[in-house]
């Protein structure tokens, strides 16, 4: 299951990156209301944005980021490229997906 999803456009030069990641977002210190455990900690560490190989953003996140969250960036020029977005979880888990720009 694609756990992204990614649109990108560009318009008068500068192209405009909107994701959606599906993502439980454990930060490791809420307690199991069944068991009284604690949920271990389970959150994107990584965020990377690459356009032709160059990287375009990197996002260094923790467990204080919201579950499905919402993203959404800037950068200049791109049309006609392809960019690709890549997350890494702190239990070494990833994902990917790559996108035309429009």
């Amino acid at each position: 299951m694609a756990t992204i999803k990614i649109r990108a456009k560009e318009k008068d030069g500068v192209t405009t990156v909107k994701a959606l990641m599906t993502h439980p977002m454990e930060s490791g210190f809420r307690k199991d209301s069944k068991s009284g455990g604690m949920i271990p900690a389970h959150y994107i560490q990584e965020v990377v944005c690459e356009v032709g190989g160059k990287m375009v953003m990197n996002a260094h996140w923790s467990g204080g980021v919201s579950k499905n969250h919402y993203l959404s960036f800037k950068f200049d020029g791109g049309k006609g490229e392809t960019l690709k977005l890549t997350w890494t979880d702190n239990q070494g888990k990833s994902d990917s997906v790559e996108e035309a720009i429009g």
